[in-house]
């Protein structure tokens, strides 16, 4: 049962949403809604960097052992936080009375991207009014961020669960961008204690101001030879060049997924693993099977359904439908890469689909026409062909399509 945030939380929460960008895309774009009938059309929170002088690092696939270490021990950097982060399952969570917010029906969990910081190394990434909070991470508490906090309906004082019978006290709320659009920042002491055990990013506020380029030539040699050629890149980022500072930027994070599709509780499928089973009355209500051009039948998130059909009709009508040669997809409920230790695939929410297989592989270079991904651009898929590791046979949703 959803609750109204307390006074504290309506602030923090009200700040995030004064920078929501409302797009009237009429019957073309996006249905975001979390349970029920379909909601009215918006668009998603436009997020900014943590500081002016914070810079971005990943690797994909995760930080290799001591890349965080060796790269704070480099000239000319400043403050470095390593950032791990992982998917963990909530199974109840309580409001400061202590009474009931959300509770899946057993045996099914509600996933949560969770983050994990080093309080100390963290707090100079905070504003100067925040930074005490770093103290109540190192006491063993938590913190929402916003968008999570409004979906939960959850303030400070209230508590998570999770697999396990661990219990997170939540001391504070903070905007989605200070904590990497995670639903949940600890300490890297209580993240071990629900499952977050992967390195994922480094904040770095250099001595001096440098570029993505420069910051990308000093941190490659850190990384080791024996790492896998497909994943031995850099990605750096610099203040402003991303919304999301967090691994995998390129697409939304499963907060705001949440936002705009749905949430939804599942549980690793444990005669398949690397896959999910996922709440079937979430699946009723979410996900359907249709026809649309060029595609024929298709199993998305119904949200996505007018999205998708007005890009296949366009399509069509420009005499492209043979571009789109082979079709897979969409929902698939499944990790990244089917590995379990990874994060959920964005298959599962039923937003993303994969297309022209062949010469477009992950990790090798794509060869989509460009047609297909301009005008996929425009309808608002993210083409995975751009990414730190291609990934061309894949388009998913990241925007309401352009007017």
């Amino acid at each position: 049962m959803k609750r109204l945030l307390g006074a504290t939380a309506a602030l923090v929460v009200g700040s995030v949403l004064g920078a929501i960008v409302t797009i009237a895309v009429q019957s073309r774009g996006l249905v975001p809604r979390e349970k029920g009938p379909p909601d009215p059309v918006r668009g998603q929170p436009v997020l900014t960097p943590i500081r002016q002088s914070t810079f971005l690092a990943w690797v994909p696939g995760g930080l290799p052992d001591g890349f965080g270490a060796a790269a704070a021990s480099l000239p000319k950097i400043g403050a470095v936080a390593v950032v791990a982060e992982d998917n963990t399952w909530m199974t109840r969570s309580f409001a400061a009375d202590g009474s009931v917010a959300d509770r899946p029906p057993s045996p099914f969990m509600i996933p949560i991207d969770a983050a994990a910081v080093t309080p100390r190394s963290f707090a100079p990434f905070l504003p100067p009014a925040e930074v005490g909070l770093s103290r109540q991470l190192a006491r063993g508490r938590g913190i929402l961020g916003a968008t999570s906090a409004e979906l939960r309906g959850l303030g400070p004082g209230s508590t998570l669960q999770f697999a396990g019978g661990v219990r997170i006290e939540i001391a504070a709320l903070l905007p989605d961008e200070l904590i990497g659009a995670a639903e949940l920042l600890v300490s890297r002491e209580t993240g071990a204690r629900i499952g977050i055990t992967h390195e994922r990013y480094l904040l770095l506020q250099p001595a001096r101001s440098p570029t993505s380029a420069k910051l990308i030539r000093q941190l490659t040699p850190l990384l080791p030879s024996t790492l896998d050629p497909v994943y031995r890149k850099v990605q750096v980022r610099a203040p402003g060049e991303t919304p999301y500072f967090r691994a995998g930027d390129a697409v939304l994070p499963p907060v705001l997924l949440k936002s705009l599709f749905g949430e939804f509780s599942a549980r690793p499928d444990p005669a398949n693993p690397g896959f999910l089973q996922v709440d079937p009355s979430w699946v009723r209500a979410n996900i359907v099977t249709t026809t649309v051009p060029v595609l024929g039948r298709v199993t998305c998130n119904r949200a996505l359904i007018p999205q998708l059909r007005g890009a296949m009709q366009e399509l069509q009508r420009e005499g492209l439908a043979s571009l789109m040669d082979t079709y897979y997809g969409c929902y698939v409920p499944r990790f990244v890469n089917r590995v379990p230790t990874a994060t959920i695939s964005h298959h599962t929410w039923g937003i993303a689909f994969d297309c022209n297989l062949a010469g477009n592989g992950f990790g090798n270079t794509p060869h989509q026409d460009p047609r297909l991904v301009t005008l996929l651009a425009k309808w608002g898929f993210t083409w995975g062909g751009d990414w730190v590791v291609p990934d061309g046979n894949h388009f998913e949703y990241r925007r309401p399509p352009e007017p």
